[in-house]
């Protein structure tokens, strides 16, 4: 049982199994008490118990699917309205690896449901409590091929650029009102996503990362004070010089002529 005092409650979508799994576990060691939301009962409640046995920390579970407007209408209630919450972690998602010519739309509307509007209406829920207070932290959970957007299915990779470029947007707005966001960008990880996906040997490959490495690196990059995570990339000054290039193109747009390369 532990006796360290809370640091408030951590809200986890997705924390049934794989990356949220691991996050709930080890946010509730470092004393958070939990809220955690996902589809599969069973699952948040064996994962709830093992969790409350462990840590002592309070757990509840919300069972939830975030493409249901009225299941994501009530887990944004809660984020307006628990004043106990102080982490929000984006974690549920989707993905594919079938091309615009295999793939079904209406799956892909479902992913960019999941992926990018439930994950938006969850930020806008919670922020403006976190503002209010003065701190608050927010983990978008993206993906390198939010970059490297050749790799898998061209929705997944898009909703994943997204969520980069959403976290940057958040860090304008928020960033100097006590509020700490986080994008990690994980690469292969050894889940259930790849089934879902449709290319279960990838949880084999040597270049796939444990669940467990994954968040503890990205735990250890929001200790840093990072914005940005990218536990696989080794050459961290790569991203550096990537995000100095991005900054510095952007002042080069506002131009009321086009390039002369365009001029006939």
């Amino acid at each position: 049982m532990s006796t360290v005092a809370s640091k408030g409650t951590a809200l986890i979508t997705g924390s049934s199994t794989g990356i949220g799994a691991v996050y709930a576990d080890r946010l509730a060691k470092r004393g958070y008490d939990l809220i955690l939301v996902a589809r599969n009962a069973e699952r948040l409640d064996t994962l709830a118990a093992r969790l409350r046995a462990d840590t002592g920390r309070s757990v509840t579970t919300l069972v939830a699917d975030l493409n249901d407007k009225t299941a994501l209408a009530k887990v944004e209630a809660v984020l307006r309205e628990d004043a106990s919450i102080s982490v929000l972690v984006n974690n549920a998602g989707v993905g594919s690896v079938a091309s615009v010519l295999d793939g079904d739309v209406e799956t892909m509307d479902a992913m960019i449901g999941l992926n990018i509007t439930a994950l938006t209406r969850l930020t806008y829920a919670v922020a403006p409590a976190f503002v209010a207070r003065g701190s608050g932290t927010i983990i978008n959970i993206a993906s390198v091929v939010g970059i490297a957007v050749e790799m898998l299915n061209g929705v997944y990779s898009a909703s994943k650029s997204y969520v980069l470029s959403f976290g940057h947007a958040l860090q304008r707005d928020l960033g100097d009102k006590g509020v700490r966001i986080q994008s990690v960008l994980p690469g292969a990880t050894a889940t259930e996503f790849w089934d879902v996906a449709g290319y279960a040997p990838q949880k084999e490959s040597p270049i796939t990362m444990s669940a467990s490495d994954l968040v503890d690196a990205a735990l250890a990059g929001l200790d840093l004070g990072e914005r940005v995570t990218i536990p696989g990339l080794h050459e961290g000054q790569a991203w550096d010089e990537w995000e100095a290039g991005r900054r510095a193109i952007s002042g080069k747009f506002g131009n009321a002529r086009p390039a002369a390369r365009y001029l006939k």
